[in-house]
């Protein structure tokens, strides 16, 4: 007699939740109700009992689109105002500055005090990028040991051309042009401070180049600058021009001053990275604004002289090492020995002091440019 076999019971499957559907997909959870409610012709409280869900949320699949809606609150009164937030937008993607940088960046340029939590939410807001600069290896390179680096050992060299169409305003290119004012701008900068030495001409040459640099190599030693001094350019005509034999008669010339001058490798601008990027600020706060006021040299000289004593002595740094403090309160911290008055460097047109030194008169009455 054969056994009989009993059927194996089936249990019941347990039902999904709507909340669990929700998670996986709002649009398969709203076509739930929308069915439902089609089955239920189209009674809401009777659908809304048997999902275990609020009336509410029946309506809203009923009524509204399947996709969710935006959570952004109609009203907020105390976001920035839209224009503003343009402007930080804007200078966020042309500088590369992050929030705290950028945030005094804007009370420099147009005197607008923002937080920088403000500044912060406003980049991520817009998805704002940052611009960075690393090795093909991901790593960052510093040029210099900038915790330990002795004030005035490591310095760069460099010189602007000031009548650049790109960056300038017509304006301002056209008065330049038209009072025939200082076309070129030289810069040293020291690597451990920020300090900077500027001077002007009206046209480039070695002959500059090097009255520039003993100019500042003698102003450092009056003001008991010991440390051996180095400084580095890159290949213009107006320094040694890729020429070792010119550079090492300099570096004899030099070597009187304890000081050494090396040229950079062609093509490695990087080298020159903060007197290049002060070219920039050059620009921005200076070279944009003032020489529309300037109607002779003396006049230009006495702007920029102002220009130089703030960035030494007034507008924060916010470069490696720097941490938003100035040339002057850097130094401070670095050394006690040498005097503050360092920083009253006179900022002199080369033609006028190569006359004064020599007696040689170099004429600036250039006619203009076409």
């Amino acid at each position: 007699m054969e056994k009989e076999i009993k059927p194996f019971p089936i249990t019941s499957i347990p039902m999904i939740s709507y909340q669990e559907i929700r998670s996986i997909s709002p649009n398969k959870a709203r076509e739930i109700i929308r069915r439902c409610l089609l089955k239920k012709k189209g009674n809401v409280s009777a659908v809304a009992r048997s999902l275990h869900i609020h009336p509410k949320t029946v309506r809203r699949a009923r009524d509204g689109t399947l996709e969710d809606q935006s959570k952004r609150p109609h009203t907020s009164p105390k976001r920035t105002d839209s224009e503003l937030e343009n402007i930080i937008r804007r200078e966020g993607i042309h500088t590369g500055y992050r929030y705290r940088r950028l945030s005094h960046f804007l009370k420099n340029k147009y005197q607008i005090v923002v937080n920088e939590n403000t500044v912060k939410a406003i980049l991520k807001r817009y998805a704002v990028p940052r611009k960075t600069i690393r090795t093909k290896n991901k790593r960052v390179r510093h040029l210099y040991d900038y915790e330990h680096l002795t004030p005035f050992a490591e310095m760069q060299l460099d010189t602007k051309h000031i009548l650049d169409q790109n960056a300038l305003p017509t304006k301002i290119y056209e008065h330049i042009l038209m009072k025939n004012l200082p076309r070129y701008e030289w810069n040293i900068i020291d690597a451990a401070t920020r300090t900077r030495f500027m001077a002007y001409s009206h046209e480039l040459s070695a002959t500059f180049g090097f009255l520039f640099v003993s100019l500042v190599l003698l102003w450092l030693r009056a003001h008991n600058v010991r440390c051996h001094i180095h400084i580095q350019a890159d290949n213009g005509m107006e320094f040694c021009a890729g020429s070792s034999k010119k550079e090492a008669l300099w570096n004899e010339q030099l070597s009187f001053f304890d000081a050494s001058f090396s040229s950079i490798p062609a093509g490695k601008h990087y080298f020159q990275a903060l007197v290049e990027n002060s070219h920039r600020h050059d620009d921005e706060q200076f070279l944009s604004i003032h020489p529309i006021r300037c109607n002779t040299d003396d006049q230009f000289i006495t702007k920029a002289q102002r220009w130089q004593d703030t960035w030494n002595t007034a507008r924060p740094s916010w470069g490696i090492a720097m941490n938003g403090i100035t040339p002057l309160q850097k130094l401070k911290q670095k050394s006690d020995l040498i005097t503050s008055h360092i920083f009253h460097f006179p900022v002199l047109l080369l033609e006028n002091l190569l006359q004064f030194t020599t007696g040689y008169y170099v004429p600036t009455n250039y006619p203009p440019l076409p």
